[in-house]
């Protein structure tokens, strides 16, 4: 998927954990399938996995998760991953990785959700929990910025799709979300990525939210993207009605669902097929939304 990412398989895992986490070396080691861009997974036995930076850029998310996950756990409603072990860079792999416990449950299907409203109320307690946590000396999150950063490429996103999407439809959705009051209240947690992948269901509820990489304070607008990426229109009401936002931060939500699909479509339209289609599912969506809006834009 990237031109700077480490391949990474099981025999080398092993080699690793055998080295660092003797105790762990018999555990059969699976690679886990995930559409995931920055990190591999590799399952260790039966109750943990093994996560590890494919790129540069993600090996600063390795003490980022290490030092908060632990204080974010106790307040949340749903489980977060549990980092138990730190490897460090050496000859076989030069980054630093993480063992953490193994959580059951699996990725939910944008539109074939089982229960939209119950998701849609776990989906809604968990958001408004993270953004109830203290902020002291929290860091920033990556992606909770003014929604005006993302402009220039999102518009070459658009430029790159060509006749791939309605780029006269996308685009003046773009502009009316741009429009949208920014956020001018104090700085909250936000998780930054409430994607299907980072998603974990067991009979229809919330078990799980995983990848904690982008999570930080800011405008906690990004969170909503799940009402996009995830829900289905009849349950995104729910949704909204359990984070308790205002208009401008719905435009501003989704505005980031629309522009992290823009983004993301050219870029992993042959490579991550996963991601390719729900990028797509989330423009399809916002247009038939504003279609029912009355607004002029549909597909």
């Amino acid at each position: 998927m990237h031109p700077d990412e480490i391949e990474l398989d099981a025999a080398l895992v092993s080699r690793l954990i055998a080295d660092r986490f003797p105790h762990w070396g018999p555990l059969p080691v699976q690679r886990v399938p995930s559409s995931g861009t920055e990190n591999a997974m590799f399952r260790l036995g039966a109750d943990l996995v093994v996560r590890l930076p494919r790129r540069p850029g993600a090996v600063q998310d390795v003490a980022h998760e290490q030092r908060w996950l632990p204080r974010l756990a106790p307040l949340l409603p749903a489980a977060v991953p549990e980092p138990i072990g730190h490897g460090r860079p050496d000859g076989a792999f030069p980054r630093p990785w993480s063992v953490y416990r193994w959580l059951d449950g699996r990725n939910p299907e944008a539109g074939a959700v089982e229960e939209p409203r119950p998701l849609a109320e776990d989906l809604g307690a968990f958001v408004t929990a993270l953004r109830g946590v203290d902020t002291s000396g929290a860091p920033r999150g990556s992606r909770g910025v003014p929604l005006a950063r993302r402009d220039e490429p999102t518009r070459a996103a658009v430029a790159e799709l060509g006749e791939r999407v309605d780029a006269d439809a996308v685009t003046a959705l773009w502009e009316e979300a741009l429009r949208a009051p920014a956020h001018d209240g104090p700085p909250v947690w936000a998780h930054g990525d409430l994607s299907p992948g980072n998603v974990l269901v067991e009979h229809g509820r919330l078990g799980a939210v995983i990848d904690f990489a982008t999570a930080g304070v800011g405008d906690p607008a990004v969170d909503l993207i799940v009402a996009w990426n995830l829900l289905p229109a009849a349950a995104r009401g729910t949704f909204r009605k359990a984070v308790g936002c205002d208009d401008a931060e719905w435009a501003r939500g989704r505005g980031w669902a629309l522009s992290i699909a823009l983004i993301a479509l050219p870029y992993y339209w042959r490579t991550n097929p996963p991601l390719a289609d729900n990028s797509r599912h989330v423009i399809r969506e916002i247009l038939a939304e504003s279609a029912r809006s009355g607004s002029g834009h549909d597909l």
